[in-house]
């Protein structure tokens, strides 16, 4: 069966509940025997080698957080085609999240609106869940956020107990600090919040921050000062939009749905932002490109803005791992080019 004809089934399953039909996508992924896996493998693996922050990835295209919070079917991802795997993002507290429905599809606009809310197991149950699983065949990298309960105040301290638990199992920790979807969480984007975490963070596995495409650029340059400041090993750049530019006529009406959207009206912003990174800190801070990646041409954007590594969440939901394998192999023959292996 056609990725098409698949998704066009899944867009029905529940009544058209898109969380249905991801909570049903991932008890069938966690459930593909070893042989299977093996075949989806052979299929759409694509070796691409790139060495970023002192890690080895295969290729550079990995799923981005939020697709597999709790870790559920790790083994799925690799054999999918992905060069590297995030899971979470992961509070120190088990958290239901926000009342549902909470995830809409735009389709004529290839987008999604969120408003999850962290809705994960905590980070307790994913240490024990990553055990039982084993090191996987690719980097795994561990989103974490604040707890909704926790004041603001004590957010180090929260992130901190995240951390203790995963960095064991992490290749590297992004900080999700630009989530629209937890009341305040944003404000911790600022100088003083970011410099505190960064210091209680930095010191194990690779640490990089998540920033939102809404910040002004002498927002971003002041957070990557001190990102630089405090030896944070990159940045993820984009998380989602509060803005709702960009939608197709049909999709307006699902414009005023509260969350952060994804997906291609992302393009263009998230390019914007990994270049103003890229030549803000003269290309010193390794970038994973993430936002409105439908098709190879809008991952090869993001590396040659100064990309290092990219991400999918919504291009994936819309495309499925033909995606990945396409963007695999786009980015191994810009690679091979470049040295000039015929």
């Amino acid at each position: 069966m056609s990725y098409r004809l698949a998704r066009a089934a899944l867009f029905r399953l529940g009544g058209g509940d898109a969380e249905a039909a991801h909570e049903w996508t991932l008890r069938r992924l966690s459930r593909l025997s070893p042989g299977v896996l093996a075949l989806l493998g052979r299929r759409y693996a694509v070796p691409a080698p790139v060495r970023v922050f002192g890690v080895d990835f295969p290729n550079p295209v990995g799923l981005a957080a939020g697709m597999d919070k709790n870790g559920l079917a790790l083994p799925a991802w690799p054999a999918l085609g992905f060069g590297f795997v995030e899971v979470g993002t992961v509070t120190a507290y088990a958290q239901p999240g926000n009342p549902r429905p909470r995830l809409f599809r735009l389709r004529e606009s290839e987008a999604v609106i969120n408003r999850m809310g962290f809705n994960n197991d905590g980070a307790a149950a994913l240490a024990t869940r990553l055990t039982d699983v084993g090191p996987l065949p690719v980097p795994l990298g561990v989103s974490l956020g604040k707890s909704k309960a926790t004041p603001l105040e004590e957010a180090v301290a929260d992130y901190r107990a995240s951390y203790d638990l995963l960095r064991g199992h992490a290749s590297y920790v992004a900080v999700n600090v630009s989530s629209p979807n937890t009341p305040g969480l944003r404000s911790l984007q600022d100088r003083e919040h970011v410099d505190a975490l960064l210091e209680a963070l930095v010191g194990g596995p690779p640490v990089l921050v998540k920033i939102a495409p809404d910040l002004t650029e002498q927002a971003i340059a002041e957070l990557l000062r001190v990102c630089v400041e405090r030896g944070a090993a990159g940045v993820i750049a984009t998380n989602t939009t509060l803005s709702r530019d960009g939608l197709a006529p049909p999709d307006v009406a699902l414009a005023g749905e509260a969350g952060g959207l994804s997906g291609r009206p992302l393009t263009g912003r998230a390019r914007e932002v990994v270049e103003f990174v890229h030549r803000e800190t003269g290309g010193a801070l390794p970038v994973i490109g993430v936002g409105g990646i439908l098709d190879p041409d809008d991952a090869m954007r993001l590396l040659d803005a100064g990309a290092s590594l990219v991400q999918l969440y919504t291009g994936f939901i819309y495309r499925g791992p033909a995606l990945v394998r396409a963007i695999a192999g786009a980015a191994r023959t810009r690679s091979t080019r470049a040295v000039g292996v015929p």
